[in-house]
């Protein structure tokens, strides 16, 4: 079966982390067509990340994707196999590992002690009777005596784990051989058929959108129903934005909101690539957790200005709204102390990460206080960027060292956030207060 060893780039990271969500967001606002129709470009990018399982072929309401299941059930099954079939043969090549070293160690210490028995003996005959040195040369004679019996019995027991155990591992072998291959040709045997697929698209989308109802005319009566229906759901996020710092929480909290897509497709490329290249990341997860403690972080402006957080106004929720926009200023005391802290923490927390002594960009040693400003602006160069020997402050400790310090400066963008939302909250409770209706 083959295998993946692709590891995603720190560059790609936060290419895809900016640009995703600015495509997601065009793409959102172009109008939409009355009848949904099927699109080629949409079945080419389920095919894509989907294909191995048939998904282009439901998408397009055909059952022949029914036919990649079995196929790909049979590459995890035999996945499982060749994975029990390791360990196995992982067991088996530890036993003989032992039986091989303690044969080569005991056949040594054994050959060894005969060959200073005769010595050792002679030795016993010619010390006088009683003395020190027969009894000296006794002890010398029953240990060489006791290393042949014990190191024989070690050396039969050896082989005969080697004897017994050789042909079990060749078989474990042989075994995981078999699955692995096996699971390699049904792969294949899906990368065809999908290659085929690729090719029918174009006409397979012909064919669904052919085979679409034609659109059914609607009454006067009834668009207008349609409509007064849809102005009594749900306020429209645009209806909470007053002036520009709303704006901003809005465009903010729905960029960041396409980042649960991007987590769609990591984690499912890390089944993929766990359960059937059997080939598991150290990226997905770690990249993942991080986006999204930025993303609750950038996302708590957006939160508060639509009032989608968590609240208890079982006494709240009766009050006039003059009486509401008194209560939000007095807490606003409390809210601003959090926001506050929040700022300076995530300031200092996101100095010290490019002001570790293990960065050696000109920005980290200007952080550091080794150069000024100005001195830090005309050292920067291309190869501040490009040079794979110029490390930018902190990073994690695992293999794949992502830096940590953009994301400590998330937390700075998210506290600033959070102080401006508050203040746009604070002017509209004071105009609230002042019209007093």
């Amino acid at each position: 079966m083959p295998g993946l060893s692709f590891t995603l780039p720190h560059w790609l990271y936060w290419v895809g982390l900016i640009v995703f969500p600015l495509v997601a967001m065009v793409l959102s606002r172009r109008p939409q067509p009355d009848q949904k129709r099927y699109t080629l470009p949409l079945a080419y990018m389920i095919a894509i990340t989907g294909g191995i399982i048939g998904l282009h072929r439901f998408y397009l309401k055909s059952l022949l994707g029914l036919v990649y299941l079995p196929i790909f059930l049979f590459v995890l099954h035999a996945n499982g196999q060749t994975q029990d079939a390791r360990s196995v043969l992982s067991d088996f090549e530890n036993q003989l590992r032992v039986a091989e070293r303690t044969v080569e160690r005991e056949e040594g210490r054994v050959g060894s002690a005969r060959a200073e028995l005769e010595e050792l003996q002679a030795a016993v005959e010619a010390a006088e009777e009683g003395s020190f040195a027969e009894k000296s040369a006794e002890r010398r004679l029953s240990r060489a005596q006791d290393t042949i019996s014990k190191g024989e019995t070690r050396l039969t027991e050896a082989r005969g784990t080697l004897e017994e155990i050789t042909p079990l591992r060749d078989e474990a072998a042989a075994t995981r051989a078999f699955w692995d291959d096996a699971a390699g040709y049904a792969f294949y045997l899906i990368l065809i058929l999908l290659a085929i697929d690729m090719l029918l698209l174009p006409g397979l989308v012909r064919r669904a959108n052919a085979a679409l109802p034609p659109e059914e005319e609607i009454t006067e009566a009834e668009r207008a129903l349609r409509a007064a229906e849809a102005e009594e759901g749900p306020k429209h996020d645009s209806e909470y934005a007053e002036n520009w710092i709303d704006r901003l929480s809005l465009f903010c909290g729905e960029f960041v909101a396409y980042w649960a897509v991007i987590a769609v497709f990591v984690y499912y490329y890390e089944v993929i690539a766990r359960y059937v290249f059997g080939s598991p990341t150290n990226w997905a997860h770690e990249s993942m957790y991080l986006m999204f403690g930025m993303q609750y972080l950038i996302a708590g402006a957006y939160a508060m200005l639509t009032e989608s957080h968590v609240r208890v106004d079982i006494f709240y929720a009766p009050l006039s709204k003059p009486r509401k926009a008194w209560v939000d200023l007095l807490t606003s005391i409390f809210f601003f102390i959090f926001a506050g802290t929040l700022l300076w923490t995530s300031w200092t927390f996101a100095m010290d990460a490019i002001a570790v002594p293990s960065g050696n960009s000109v920005l980290s040693d200007w952080a550091r206080g080794q150069i000024g400003f100005g001195e830090m602006i005309g050292g920067f160069g291309l190869n501040q960027w490009t040079d794979p020997n110029v490390r930018w402050g902190e990073i994690s400790f695992n293999e794949w060292e992502v830096p940590l310090w953009p994301m400590k400066w998330v937390m700075v963008m998210g506290g600033v956030l959070l102080v401006l939302q508050g203040i746009s909250k604070m002017s509209k409770d004071i105009r609230e207060i002042a019209r007093g209706n």
